[in-house]
């Protein structure tokens, strides 16, 4: 019998768009973003119970990260040692967590940026806190456990935590085109705005906020826009204005010096080293002249940088001037998403509480489902035993009577007797009635004889009133809801007292730094490009007392003022802008600034045709000439933007620029084609055009050639080319037509 092929025919893009999706979705819920349940990452989880699991807890020895990492690894999270020692690294600095999750030993980094020792260095172990808010009732069946990758090992498909992790110590992620960024906050303000909610669940955010007053940064900090803060948190989105702490210090002589103690959050890491930088630049680009000297003393204890003012310096002014152009004061953005029910949520503050309170419900329903199960079984066993000291004659008789276990054991539970020697009949009858069950009976054959003692007797009965009394009081938790929400209000209380700190962070409505800026006393200056766009900047004394070396060594000077722009015209067609101010002024023997590093000019890309002062270029027409001979003139205010790179012309594909210039009366151009034809034009036939146009063709070019050079000749200018060994003389060609041949040289 012939197979017959099915074909199921898919359309490509549908194919590709579900695999795409199904890729999404597992970064998102299986790696980026954390559970709002216990505002952990599934890496942040899989280390947490390992580290758990191998009983590296807060009162037992530490064990190497390695060994912490290669475990996680090979059981739980598949996808490499490196994100695994980062998560550990990270839940173990307290200058990024609010609550760290765990207590390293080594070098675990810094708040400068520093790395972490490897992984063979470094040792770990579980916080106090970890250990009780966070992995406790493991097993008391309260999380459901689900396969590992490979489906060898099981892992819980969320931890118990019994405090809003994701608040207290906040999430950053990135998935497929979502992003999460929540900042960490004060775990006793936490704590109470749980209660309330448990008290009172139609609170609003404004009636929340009275309890969790805002983010706490361990860095400390200013929050400088609480007005935002409703809104940020009612949305779960928007942008939270921190500052940096600024302390100004008396010195001797009269000076002052600022100490910065605190800093935004979002300046950890390599952020302070950066800061300094622009510190430095505010100074080398002659923004402020009030700073001396700049340093970093921070240590473990603390940060401390301070700066140092020269005598009269305004200090306030630079406070100001530093929030406004440096990190000083940075803005933290907030999205406030999580996987809620399987499905990624952006939440405010309330929703989130929400569904941690519903965890915790969910949590000590089955915990104490759990423990009730467990006391009715000891009840049953208690029940057994005390019924057993009183019939222990008749029991030791069965025993002794009984040829095996099985034998005794259908004696005790459904009471044969058949097989058993008695004494006498009324054993007999009276074992026939015993009916214990199951598990009493099991546990009157494992009893040893010491506890017939009466100590242990009247022990037994005090243990079995304990269990009943147990038994009444986790019934009444699962049955009253009241009852259950006191048991999580105490235990939270029972937390914040041993795990709440100060707040640190301070939260206020501070007014826009505003810099009072010194008015720039305006001079004539000489800028000096060289031939490597290196540009520096004297003043006109400096530069008349060096001009011979000046001119020989630059390949541009331009006379302006030090307030003025340069225009950077490319033979891309584009112009870039470039303050005077931001070059160096100084010596004449100074290096000077590339001019990349100043404007978005790329020396490696384009090449400068005409660099000219923006003042002096606002009276004038400019003139541009492409390789396929496209001509236009532009006048120059066109010229005067904010912008600091715009489009000086409109260039067909493939072409560039050869000549930019300034035009001046009675000027000619000539134009030099690759097949060596000349054509000599009056710069008056060209016509003008906005920045934004083509142009009109300057020669008529045949198939294949292009233009190689434009000359643009002054009244007086001489310029000769060599041309197959002869010189042709620029301004002594025949002045033609515009849109015409040439002549062949």
């Amino acid at each position: 019998m012939a197979v017959q092929e099915k074909l199921i025919h898919m359309e490509y893009s549908e194919i590709m768009e579900k695999s795409y999706i199904d890729y999404a979705m597992s970064v998102i819920i299986a790696r980026a973003l954390p559970d709002v349940r216990d505002g952990l990452k599934p890496v942040q989880r899989r280390t947490l119970y390992d580290m758990h699991e191998l009983g590296i807890r807060y009162d037992k020895p530490f064990r190497k990260s390695a060994r912490i990492v290669g475990d996680t690894m090979g059981k739980y999270h598949p996808h490499g040692d490196i994100s695994i020692y980062e998560s550990l690294v990270v839940m173990s600095q307290d200058f990024k967590k609010g609550l760290p999750l765990v207590e390293g030993h080594g070098n675990f980094g810094s708040i400068e940026g520093d790395g972490a020792a490897a992984m063979r260095y470094t040792e770990a172990r579980l916080h106090k806190v970890t250990q009780e808010c966070y992995l406790a009732d493991l097993d008391k069946d309260v999380v459901d456990f689900i396969p590992n990758f490979d489906e060898t090992e099981k892992e819980p498909e969320v931890l118990p935590v019994k405090v809003p992790n994701l608040l207290i110590n906040g999430a950053e992620g990135i998935a497929v085109g979502m992003v999460t960024s929540i900042p960490p906050h004060n775990f006793g303000e936490v704590i109470d705005g749980v209660i309330a909610y448990m008290k009172n669940p139609d609170i609003n955010t404004q009636q929340m906020m009275e309890y969790v007053k805002g983010p706490d940064f361990p860095t400390g900090g200013i929050v400088v826009n609480k007005d935002d803060l409703h809104a940020i948190y009612a949305t779960g989105t928007g942008k939270i204005k921190v500052r940096g702490k600024v302390e100004i210090e008396k010195v001797k002589g009269g000076k002052e010096r600022l100490i910065i103690t605190e800093i935004p959050y979002t300046m950890i890491g390599a952020n302070i080293g950066k800061f300094l930088n622009d510190v430095c630049g505010l100074v080398e680009t002659k923004k402020t002249t009030d700073i001396v000297d700049i340093s970093n003393q921070s240590s473990k204890e603390g940060i401390r940088i301070v700066i140092d003012l020269k005598n009269g310096a305004n200090a306030e002014n630079l406070c100001n001037l530093l929030y406004k152009k440096t990190r000083l004061e940075d803005t933290f953005g907030v999205n406030m998403l999580a996987v809620a029910d399987g499905r990624p949520e952006t939440m405010g503050i309330v929703p989130i509480i929400r569904h941690h309170v519903n965890f915790q419900y969910e949590l000590a329903t089955r915990k104490y489902t759990t423990l009730l199960a467990k006391e009715r079984q000891k009840k049953e066993i208690q029940e057994g035993l005390i019924k057993a000291c009183d019939v222990i004659d008749l029991i030791i008789e069965i025993l002794r009577g009984s040829k095996d276990m099985k034998m005794a054991k259908a004696c005790l539970v459904e009471g044969v007797t058949e097989g058993i020697r008695f004494k006498s009949q009324q054993a007999k009858k009276d074992a026939a009635k015993l009916k214990f069950t199951e598990r009493q009976a099991t546990a009157i054959l494992e009893m040893r004889l010491y506890k017939l003692i009466g100590l242990e007797i009247q022990a037994l009965m005090n243990d079995y009133e304990k269990t009943m009394k147990n038994i009444q009081e986790y019934s009444d938790i699962l049955e009253n809801r009241g009852s259950m929400a006191k048991v999580i209000m105490k235990e939270l209380q029972t937390f914040k007292k041993e795990y709440a700190r100060e707040r640190r962070t301070v939260i206020d409505n501070v007014a826009e730094a505003v810099v009072v800026e010194k008015p720039i006393e305006e001079v004539d200056v000489a800028v000096m490009i060289d031939r490597f766009s290196y540009g520096r900047v004297v003043d006109m004394v400096t530069y008349e007392r060096n001009k011979e070396a000046a001119e020989a060594e630059s390949r541009e000077i331009i006379f302006c003022k030090n307030t003025d722009k340069l225009a950077l015209f490319t033979n891309k067609g584009q112009m870039h802008l470039i303050k005077v101010l931001d070059l160096p002024f100084g010596k004449f023997r100074d290096k000077g600034q590339p001019l990349d590093n100043v404007s978005n000019f790329d020396t490696t890309k384009e090449e400068i045709l005409l660099i000219a002062s923006l003042t002096h270029l606002r009276d004038k027409k400019v003139v541009f000439a492409t390789k396929t001979s496209m001509l236009k003139v532009v006048d120059g205010k066109e010229f005067d933007v904010a912008k600091r790179t715009t489009a000086a012309t409109k260039l067909a594909e493939e072409d560039e620029l050869l000549l930019v210039g300034i035009l001046q009366e009675q000027d000619t151009l000539v134009m030099q084609s690759q097949k060596e034809m000349f054509l000599r034009i009056d710069a008056a036939t060209i016509p003008e055009k906005k920045k934004g146009a083509i142009g009109v063709r300057g020669m008529r070019l045949a198939d294949t050639d292009l233009l190689q050079a434009v000359f643009l000749m002054h009244a007086g200018d001489s310029e000769t080319v060599k041309v197959k060994g002869k010189d042709v003389v620029l301004n002594r060609l025949h002045i033609g037509n515009r849109d015409t041949k040439g002549v062949k040289k």
